[in-house]
């Protein structure tokens, strides 16, 4: 039996039958009932994708070859400058907190959290950013409170 790939967030390569086009941001749940499946967003709060209850089984494991691996979403430090492109719109000094975030098609977003008078401040407007720019991100570790069910990581 070919191995899945392990839960969390990925790009459809390929569709899977007319529930999920390519080039599509998803859960893959690999475990559960039926089975393992994928997962479409059902919406984005606090710049981060809830998933609908109910996915779209895969129709093999050898499917899962379709799915390119995306970084998490959530807090990042950025630890080397860098541009949002190719024409260099936007740059990102090093040691400045980030948020990675996505679109329905999985582009990343990043969005820059301001310190003001009420605290630190997320905007709900994010910078689209190129791919292979993602590697100057690092994860950063933020300790959370009980989490709705929507935004719980798995």
């Amino acid at each position: 039996m070919t191995p899945v790939p392990p839960c969390g967030l990925y790009r459809t390569r390929a569709a899977l039958g007319d529930h999920v086009p390519a080039g599509r941001l998803v859960y893959f749940h690999n475990h559960g009932e039926p089975g393992p499946g994928i997962y479409l967003p059902s919406g984005w709060k606090l710049n981060h994708a809830s998933f609908h209850a109910r996915g779209t089984p895969l129709p093999s494991p050898e499917w899962a070859a379709n799915l390119e691996p995306l970084p998490a979403e959530g807090l990042y430090r950025v630890r080397e400058p860098f541009t949002c492109c190719k024409r260099g719109c936007r740059t990102f000094e090093a040691d400045l907190l980030v948020q990675l975030g996505y679109d329905a098609t999985a582009r990343p977003l990043l969005f820059v959290p301001e310190w003001t008078d009420a605290g630190l401040a997320i905007p709900e407007t994010g910078t689209p950013l190129d791919p292979d720019r993602l590697g100057a991100l690092a994860k950063l570790r933020v300790s959370q409170a009980h989490l709705p069910s929507d935004l719980e990581p798995h």
